[in-house]
């Protein structure tokens, strides 16, 4: 079997799949042992595949983490040049985050053609590729979590409570304007994407990411895929034994 792995610096997700089935899968943050549900099935696990952004010491912890339930080494992959006729428009594709890659990788298995990535996940990212399978480029802003702290750390006497509001009309409250506010700009990111595509010629936007629901509440018209990062990293994984 093999465990696919999205890793960020606090936030690990994974799958555990025999062929195409899925046999587990987990949620959880790196420092409160997000692998538990491996201890009976561990023994099983033949391939252990990374997508990840997080720091070299979380890496660490990551490998460390695992080697509790597996003797098998984690496989880190990362951004590319080029696969499969996917181009990186990054001059330096070093630079660019591996989940950001993959979930493009996975948008391009299923969609030989023009579309958007959009992660809403700790931070926001959008990117374009065009119908041959250049990348165009993208955005990356902060997500709404990054916002709410922001705003109650950074901006003096700010204090509000927390609930997700689905309104963007003005509000009545600093609660109501804080969170009304958020939603404001998630309906000027889902306008921005829709002009984008329309721009581009780009017919078809898939999102990803924890945060997914609230950019598709304020209008995004999308296919929702919350495993889109792991569909790419799994993808390459494949192609990568298919080559060995």
């Amino acid at each position: 079997m093999r465990l696919l792995i999205d890793a960020g610096n606090t936030r690990v997700k994974w799958q555990l799949m025999d062929g195409s089935i899925r046999v587990l899968e987990g949620v959880g943050a790196l420092d409160s042992d997000p692998f538990a549900n491996l201890s009976d099935v561990g023994g099983k696990i033949s391939r252990v595949a990374v997508s990840t952004v997080a720091s070299e010491a979380r890496r660490c912890e990551l490998a460390e983490a695992l080697s509790c339930y597996t003797p098998v080494p984690p496989c880190f992959y990362w951004s590319e040049v080029e696969r499969a006729g996917l181009v990186n428009a990054y001059e330096d594709h070093e630079k660019m985050g591996a989940d950001r890659w993959h979930a493009m990788y996975g948008a391009w298995t299923r969609h030989r053609g023009g579309f958007a990535v959009v992660d809403a996940g700790s931070a926001i990212t959008i990117d374009y590729v065009g119908a041959g399978g250049k990348h165009l480029g993208g955005y990356i802003l902060p997500g709404r979590r990054m916002m709410l702290r922001s705003l109650r750390n950074d901006a003096a006497r700010i204090g509000f409570e927390d609930h997700r509001s689905d309104a963007g009309e003005p509000g009545a409250s600093t609660t109501e304007c804080v969170h009304h506010g958020l939603f404001w700009l998630w309906q000027s990111i889902a306008d921005r994407i829709h002009h984008d595509c329309s721009a581009q010629a780009i017919g078809r936007v898939l999102v990803t990411g924890g945060d997914a629901s609230g950019i598709l509440a304020a209008g995004l018209e999308a296919e929702h895929l919350p495993d889109l990062v792991l569909q790419g990293l799994a993808a390459i994984d494949a192609e990568a034994v298919g080559r060995s």
